[in-house]
């Protein structure tokens, strides 16, 4: 059955807080330009949005991670101002960068600011790998200027990493320099051919068979406790994790739900949000159905009301082989993907190499 929108919590809102970005990588999710940049929301508005967070936040067992996301969030004048206004909202706050503005002084204002958690992507442990899906030579060297900056000021951080066929194989040396580095975890995020990853997919994602081989490595690098692990848009991974025998409880991380409850794959709209530059509401980043604007519709009514969000939280709706699968209630595929590939985001996950015994049947 799918879940009442009153008991449902939201664990994370990302908000897209400018499209302006100092860099133009491969497999981004943005097609505008920095141009677009005059339609970010105003300082004004963008407290507006912190303060419906708020609201929505008091209303349920614990407050929202609010993440400040881009195009480039420290493109963003005001940046601080904002994330102080949500830490006196009691809304914690995380910034997600790509680390190539980050210097002392900015380092020393985030650790002002008191942010959770900053995760800086590092797409390769090389920078010839990473300078090509970055689209800048020398951004590998200063994204590791940025981290150094970071971890000299005390402020914990992630690695993330968007994996290809480009990049694959480096992903042991990735968790290996993030360690060395001092960094908190790896996020892997698997690639959703939307924006200018459409164009990059042509060439550079991962087949369904590769995919899966990959999180089964994942898993496998997980297992040895190295360093903390999460897969991000690969929601077969808590399946894999399964099949595998090594499903375990982790202490929960920033932005996780303090209750402990069973990993799930997809959170599209179910314990995620995602909110424009303009004030658009996706159920993800990377899922182009847009359930209202906070400018026109308070975020707690559109969290509770939309229909699309409702359909999202349906695992009973899945179609395809996602809708016979037996793990359904904890991967349900990725919506997106669905979504990209058939114009359809509760079709099958056009990803996924499992075909489930019930599929046969």
């Amino acid at each position: 059955m799918p879940h009442k929108p009153d008991t449902q919590i939201l664990r994370l809102l990302f908000w897209e807080s400018t499209i302006r970005c100092n860099l133009s990588c491969a497999h981004c999710r943005r097609i505008d330009g920095d141009e677009a940049a005059r339609s970010d929301l105003t300082t004004a508005q963008a407290r507006t949005m912190i303060d419906q967070l708020a609201q929505l936040g008091r209303e349920q067992p614990f407050m929202p991670i609010l993440v400040f996301s881009g195009g480039e969030p420290l493109c963003r004048q005001d940046i601080f101002e904002l994330i102080d206004y949500a830490r006196n909202s009691n809304i914690r706050a995380a910034l997600a960068t790509n680390g190539t503005l980050v210097n002392e002084t900015i380092a020393r204002r985030i650790r002002q600011s008191d942010v959770a958690r900053v995760s800086v992507s590092l797409d390769g442990a090389t920078a010839d790998v990473h300078d090509r899906l970055r689209r800048l030579d020398g951004s590998f060297e200063q994204a590791l200027a940025g981290i150094r900056c970071l971890k000299d000021q005390g402020v914990p951080f992630q690695i993330n990493i968007t994996l290809t066929k480009h990049n694959a194989h480096q992903i042991e040396d990735v968790c290996r320099l993030a360690k060395s580095l001092g960094a908190a975890a790896v996020h892997v995020f698997m690639l959703v051919p939307v924006g200018c990853g459409q164009v990059l997919a042509e060439t550079d994602i991962l087949s369904p068979r590769q995919y899966e081989d990959m999180l089964v490595r994942i898993c496998r690098l997980e297992a040895r406790g190295d360093i903390e692990i999460k897969v991000t848009c690969g929601p077969h991974y808590e399946r894999v994790k399964r099949q595998q025998g090594l499903a375990k409880s982790h202490t929960a991380a920033p932005g996780a739900d303090p209750r402990g409850r069973t990993s799930r794959g997809c959170l599209a709209g179910l314990g995620v949000l995602f909110v424009s530059h303009q004030g658009d509401v996706f159920p993800c980043g990377y899922l182009p159905v847009n359930c209202g604007n906070i400018l026109h519709r308070p975020l707690k009514t559109i969290w509770r009301t939309s229909p699309d969000l409702a359909r999202l939280r349906d695992t009973d709706a899945l179609e395809g082989k996602c809708g016979r699968c037996g793990y359904r209630a904890i991967c349900s595929g990725c919506r997106a993907r669905a979504f990209g590939a058939r114009g359809n985001y509760m079709a099958e996950e056009p990803f996924c190499a499992y075909i489930p015994p019930e599929a046969t049947r």
